[in-house]
């Protein structure tokens, strides 16, 4: 038969373990949170960096408009001044567009290429409209025809070479996007040289 003391004794139990444990547990459930939300935040912030860094690098690139460039480029055969005759500038000569934005330059048909010896008109071309698809340089040869009383002088006769200029002003519009549109107009001022013996233009300049 049990005694008293016996029948009195109970074993220790782990309920203060169990409590620690599980307080141990809730902390370290609330860290990971914690972290998790922490890493989070951080993602966040990063993918809004990268974010405005890509929109400002679309628009420093796809989205800057910058002026087309018109040039002279090259030249067919010309017709050949002589000291006693008057001197008009005949014959074909090649332009080109150079087109750097990320969508086509739409230009009019109202521009007029002016070729001048000296003061003095020599000569005149008319661009067609037309496009320069974007990141291209469109290439294009019109006909320069001239109508004027101007004598060469003999010394540029002599020498072989026609010091000649070209002005012209191209006006149009970059589409970009499809949505777009930005007016731009390009101004040219190319000098030249008419090589007597060739026939053809020479050290070509263009700003």
């Amino acid at each position: 038969m049990a005694t008293k003391d016996q029948q009195a004794y109970h074993p220790p139990t782990t309920n203060g373990y169990n409590r620690s444990d599980e307080e141990a547990t809730a902390t370290q459930a609330k860290e990971l949170r914690r972290q998790k939300y922490k890493k989070w935040i951080i993602y966040g912030i990063a993918f809004i960096i990268f974010q405005s860094a890509v929109i400002a690098l679309f628009s420093m690139t796809v989205m800057k408009v910058r002026n087309p460039k018109f040039r002279v480029r090259s030249s067919s055969t010309f017709e050949i001044p002589t000291a006693d005759a008057s001197f008009n500038l005949n014959g074909n000569v090649t332009f080109g567009i150079k087109n750097t934005n990320f969508g086509p330059y739409k230009y009019d048909n109202s521009t007029t290429v002016t070729f001048y010896y000296g003061d003095s008109e020599v000569g005149r071309a008319a661009i067609p409209k037309s496009k320069a698809q974007f990141r291209r340089t469109k290439k294009f040869t019109v006909a320069v025809a001239g109508n004027s009383n101007t004598k060469v002088a003999s010394d540029h006769i002599s020498s072989g070479m026609v010091p000649l200029t070209s002005q012209a002003k191209l006006t149009g519009k970059v589409e970009l996007m499809l949505i777009f549109k930005k007016k731009k107009a390009v101004n040219m001022n190319c000098t030249m040289d008419l090589n007597t013996t060739t026939k053809m233009l020479e050290n070509i300049k263009c700003k």
